[in-house]
């Protein structure tokens, strides 16, 4: 075979092969891919509710101690002027009255847990008073913030008065209707500092004030003993 001919097959084979290796180079297109799904939205990490039931410094320690309370805070809600200082509500002309914040895990503890709490350390029936604080600004109520929650706080409300309230019979000492309102919640304005986690600033003080009010006398004549 003479050697133009071998030297053009040679020069053959290498474009082909030099061909080959290009092609097995080149980028390979993108395979086209889904569109990726939009990530679910994560349940809301706290909620707050907010509950009106006599003197703030004794409606903070129910809920502290309740797992899944992240924090609770007092202050004033329900009238009409802004920032209202302590020794403004105390006249009762505001239309305010104390009340607590209660931030919590909805994952840890229900909307129905925080109102039988509630009820259960509140005198219902008693209108424009707790205990032995007298005034409109230690009304009770329950402050929705939005629709589940007032629907809930009905609900709460009505089986009270009808006597099946937490899987039990009508409170002992419960007679007459109950007054408790239950209001779309307005600004909620947080109380003074000193206000603030008062049984533990100030235990005797208000184990005193407690005491004196017959808070726990009343309550175990509506609810019985607490368990």
């Amino acid at each position: 075979m003479n050697r133009p001919f071998l030297f053009a097959r040679g020069l053959a084979t290498l474009a082909v092969v030099s061909s080959a290796l290009a092609l097995a180079q080149a980028p390979k297109p993108a395979t086209p891919t889904a569109p990726a799904a939009p990530a679910a939205s994560a349940p809301a990490a706290t909620a707050k509710a907010i509950f009106a039931g006599g003197c703030f410094w004794c409606m903070e320690p129910p809920y502290d101690k309740l797992a899944g309370v992240i924090s609770t805070t007092s202050g004033y809600i329900g009238g009409a002027k802004a920032k209202p200082t302590y020794e403004e509500i105390s006249t009762g002309r505001t239309g305010h009255t104390e009340a607590v914040e209660v931030v919590y895990d909805p994952a840890k503890v229900t909307y129905r847990q925080l109102l039988e709490v509630f009820w259960k350390n509140i005198d219902p029936v008693a209108k424009d008073r707790q205990f032995c604080d007298f005034g409109s600004q230690y009304r009770s109520g329950i402050f929705w913030l939005n629709d589940e929650q007032k629907k809930l706080a009905d609900e709460s409300k009505a089986a009270l008065e009808k006597g099946d309230a937490f899987g039990s019979a009508k409170p002992i000492g419960l007679k007459g209707g109950v007054v408790t309102e239950i209001t779309k919640a307005p600004q909620f304005w947080p109380a003074e500092e000193y206000h603030q986690d008062y049984y533990l600033k100030n235990p005797v003080r208000y184990n005193y004030y407690r005491t004196g009010c017959g808070r726990d006398v009343r309550l175990k004549q509506l609810w019985g003993e607490a368990k």
